[in-house]
């Protein structure tokens, strides 16, 4: 038996199913439909129908958790007498880390026998769910809180995101690109890649001409950064793509011999703000 729980939210686009395999908690964060007041989480709508409406002009709009949310899924663990380690969606790009920890200051005051701990991920999506495995790994191979916390600490500064998008649309409206250059770039085929920085913002990088070009730009981007590309662990994420994932994944197995450790989907808590087609890998780099 465990002496600490591990929490993530669905900012991590690992699927229930695998959360339930790696004994972690899963805390839900809720969008809606642009114009609507009613709040959903990731369950209630099958991510093939998200992308189907966005595709037919749906907007949804995105919230982070809120303290009292966060706080009823910590409490029981800690009444219980368990730690807590949460691994939370990165603060660079959403508030629920900076809301975790001001959480965790008042729970501890309540539990002061509580190890409380919360991990600003500075990450997206399956980023943020690689992360949460290095926790994983650390508490399977029996290592206290504190070193799965120092494991997921260690990595984190080289957890490299690359990203592609099939339709700059959606980044524009997160103002990641300029009306003119979404116009543009869809008239003339170009496909942006970006990466998330240090601080965890999402950053466009480069453009190339074309999807398959930006599926081997990315998988470039592996080969030039990954420490040990032949043996580290990657994921890759996939907004309604998963034929693009394949082909990204062939390429570095091409190249490398390395299959993927896991290829997930891109929930609509990301997916809101990229859009169908978005495709991305993630892996431990040199360099972010």
């Amino acid at each position: 038996m465990y002496d600490y729980v591990i929490f993530t939210d669905t900012g991590c686009d690992i699927l229930p199913e695998k959360l339930r395999e790696w004994d972690v908690m899963n805390i839900d964060l809720t969008f809606r439909v642009d114009g609507e007041t009613r709040e959903y989480t990731q369950a209630e709508i099958p991510t093939k129908r998200f992308y189907d409406n966005m595709r037919a002009g749906t907007v949804y709009r995105t919230a982070a958790a809120n303290a009292e949310t966060i706080a009823n899924a910590l409490t029981p663990p800690l009444e219980a007498g368990s730690d807590v380690l949460y691994v939370a969606f990165g603060s660079g790009l959403s508030s629920t880390a900076n809301t975790a920890k001001l959480v965790g200051e008042e729970l501890r005051a309540k539990f002061p026998e509580r190890k409380i701990i919360v991990v600003d991920s500075l990450c997206a999506s399956a980023g943020h769910g690689l992360l949460l495995w290095f926790a994983v790994e650390a508490r399977r191979e029996g290592r206290t809180i504190e070193e799965a916390e120092a494991v997921v600490m260690k990595n984190l500064p080289g957890l490299c995101h690359w990203f592609t998008v099939d339709d700059l649309v959606y980044l524009k409206r997160g103002g990641r690109v300029s009306a003119a250059a979404a116009f543009f770039g869809g008239m003339l085929n170009i496909k942006p890649v970006l990466h998330v920085d240090d601080a965890g913002h999402l950053i466009p990088m480069s453009k190339v001409r074309g999807r398959n070009a930006s599926i081997k730009a990315l998988a470039k981007k592996f080969t030039e950064t990954a420490i040990d590309p032949a043996n580290c662990t990657y994921f890759i994420s996939n907004g309604d793509c998963p034929e693009d994932a394949k082909k990204l994944e062939q390429i570095i197995i091409d190249e490398h011999g390395n299959h993927a450790a896991l290829i997930t989907e891109i929930g609509p808590v990301i997916g809101a703000h990229s859009g169908p087609g978005t495709l991305a890998v993630f892996f431990v780099g040199t360099r972010r």
